[in-house]
This record gives structure tokens, C-alpha cells and sequence, in this order.
């Protein structure tokens, strides 16, 4: 196998002879043509295309004159021409209510509210020992949010239950409950007190 310096010279092509000179002659691109048919072939679209323009827009006013004769024809002309702009005249009213409101008064009777009755309640957890309630009720307390605690008897032991409320409105319920899954608490229901 023979050692080839391909940095230093060109390698022949094949079916060449190999030419003692090593310069080669540069030749100069060919200067381009303007491009006479593509000219011809753009000012006939351009001018084809304006006259079909041109034929639109001639065409557009023949057909309203032409509707505009067969309308006078089929209708019959009045004596006095009337304002296009004008208003039509004002209908006569039929209902009389409106004048037998006007001296009217509504009585209506509110009862009175004593006071908001709350309705929802919030319950986040229910621990067997106190130090789990009171770790629950930090992690709520940290999202800006206050709970309380209540010891409750059951059947199995004392529970302590974490709950948020009472509200007035669900809604304001659940968006705290939203607030506290951003937080990772998951486990909070709604409850309906009376």
C-alpha cells in the first residue's frame, strides 16, 4: 500500500493524465443573461390580471342599474318621496301600566336576622395524642390560617380533632381548603353544621 500526502497535493481524477504544471487556469463565471421570457411571462399576468380587475368593476355597475330599472318597474312610484333618513312615526302605546305604577308603592316584609349562622366546618385531621394535633395545627397556623382543636370521646379512645371554621359562606370554606393543599395537606373535608 502506498503512502498518499493528500495535505500537500490534490489527488487526480481518474481517466485524466496527470499534467506536468501544476497551475491551473481559473475561469470566470459566465455572466448571467437577464431573464427576457420570465419579464414577458410576469407583464402579461400583471396586465391580465388588471384586466380582469377592470371588467369586475364595470360589470358591478351595469348590475345595480340593472336592478335598479327592473325595481322601478315592478313597483309603483308614490306621489311624495320620502327622507331614507327619516324616523318612522312614534307607535301609539297600548299598555296603560306604566301611568298606573307611577303613584304605586311595594311593601315588603325582611325578617330580621339575629346574627350569621355559621354552617361550614373544616376538619383536617383527628389524632390519637394531643402532640400530633398540635404539629397539624403549626402547619396550618404557618399558611396564615388559625384551627382549632377539640377533644372528642369515642368508642376506641379520646380523639383530638383539627378543624378550621365555622364560615359563613362555603366559599370563603374552600378556598382556605385550596390554600392548605398548596401546602400539602390533603386530607381536609367540609362539613355541613346546623
Amino acid at each position: 500500500m502506498t503512502n498518499r500526502d493528500y495535505a500537500n497535493r490534490k489527488p487526480s481524477r481518474k481517466g485524466k493524465a496527470k499534467s506536468k504544471t501544476t497551475r491551473r487556469k481559473s475561469k470566470a463565471p459566465a455572466p448571467r443573461r437577464f431573464p427576457l421570457v420570465l419579464l414577458l411571462v410576469t407583464l402579461g399576468l400583471v396586465t391580465g390580471f388588471g384586466y380582469f380587475l377592470w371588467t369586475i368593476n364595470n360589470s358591478a355597475k351595469d348590475l345595480d342599474e340593472g336592478e335598479a330599472a327592473v325595481a322601478e318597474q315592478s313597483v309603483v312610484k308614490p306621489t311624495q318621496k320620502k327622507d331614507p333618513k327619516a324616523l318612522p312615526p312614534k307607535p301609539k302605546e297600548k299598555w296603560t301600566y306604566q301611568k298606573e305604577l307611577v303613584n304605586m308603592k311595594v311593601e315588603v316584609d325582611i325578617p330580621e336576622v339575629s346574627g350569621p349562622a355559621h354552617r361550614y366546618r373544616m376538619q383536617c385531621g383527628s389524632f390519637r395524642t394531643q402532640p400530633q394535633a398540635d404539629a397539624m395545627k403549626a402547619v396550618i397556623a404557618f399558611q396564615g390560617l388559625d384551627s382549632n382543636i377539640t377533644k372528642a370521646k369515642g368508642t376506641t379512645g379520646d380523639w383530638y380533632k383539627v378543624s378550621l371554621g365555622p364560615y359563613d359562606r362555603k366559599r370563603l370554606a374552600e378556598k382556605h381548603r385550596h390554600v392548605l393543599q398548596k401546602a400539602g395537606i390533603n386530607g381536609c373535608f367540609l362539613m355541613f353544621v346546623n
